[in-house]
């Protein structure tokens, strides 16, 4: 393991200090995007039924494609930044780019900079001179160093509350979308204190067997998840086909609540 001095050194803020919550096990959940003020309350209203604190919403969306959704934009961020007000959630969604850096610290409680992003150090940089909660998420093609590396652009500059996030990394497997590390999540909690979660959606791509994964990623040690839920997934406008229904949803909170 590369020695990172910031990373291995400072004692870090849990989710539960950094929001006042007491959840020791911590999911963030929403849709993959916001499509519409209509879906985004339902997923609000139905999140805090469910007793939970955090929703994610992505308002710009790194796409393979250009020719898919790319989210809503500045839109978007508003009516998450809406939604979450109205039924006392904090909001978590993406920076893109650094010319949308003060509008995001506008509307987010937490700032994720996603798997895409995860080595533009200039974007790590400009974060790292606020105190905004970031969500660093590992790069798909990324080692776990390169990952505490990205993580003390944003400690150097002087912002120490970060989360981490596994989402998994490519391989030869194809059964699910990405490789998730278990590995990477026991070595984190071994060498810092920094909080990390698992990203089970955007690792997986599938949610048959999300059940018995998210089981085992609370035993390894990981402070969180990271879930996807939409009303309708069938009729969602990305990623259709990882993201759970509300009843699905309940399902999986009641299997790690157990």
């Amino acid at each position: 393991m590369v020695e990172n001095l910031l990373l291995n050194s400072l004692k870090f803020k849990t989710l539960s200090e950094l929001f006042n919550i007491s959840d020791s096990f911590h999911i963030i959940s929403g849709p993959c995007a916001i499509e519409s003020d209509i879906q985004a309350e339902a997923v609000a209203e139905f999140l805090s039924k469910t007793g939970l604190h955090f929703m994610r919403g992505g308002a710009f969306k790194p796409r393979t494609s250009p020719y898919t959704f790319q989210g809503l934009g500045k839109e978007g961020m508003r009516t998450l930044r809406y939604v979450c007000d109205k039924y006392s959630l904090k909001a978590v969604t993406e920076l893109l780019d650094i010319r949308m850096l003060e509008t995001t610290l506008q509307y987010a409680d937490i700032v994720q900079i996603g798997s895409r992003s995860m080595q533009n150090f200039p974007l790590l940089t400009e974060i790292g001179k606020t105190n905004k909660p970031v969500l660093l998420k590992r790069g798909f093609m990324s080692t776990l160093d390169e990952l505490h590396l990205a993580a003390e652009y944003i400690l150097k500059g002087g912002n120490e509350n970060l989360i981490l996030c596994e989402r998994g990394i490519r391989s030869f497997e194809n059964s699910t979308r990405n490789m998730l590390d278990f590995g990477s999540i026991a070595l984190t909690k071994h060498y810092s204190s920094v909080p990390i979660i698992a990203d089970l959606s955007h690792s997986l791509g599938r949610k048959d067997i999300i059940i018995p994964i998210a089981r085992a990623i609370k035993a390894v040690g990981a402070d969180g998840i990271m879930v996807e839920v939409h009303p309708t997934p069938e009729c969602a406008l990305s990623d259709c086909e990882q993201q759970l229904n509300f009843s699905e949803f309940h399902e999986l909170l009641k299997a790690i609540r157990d």
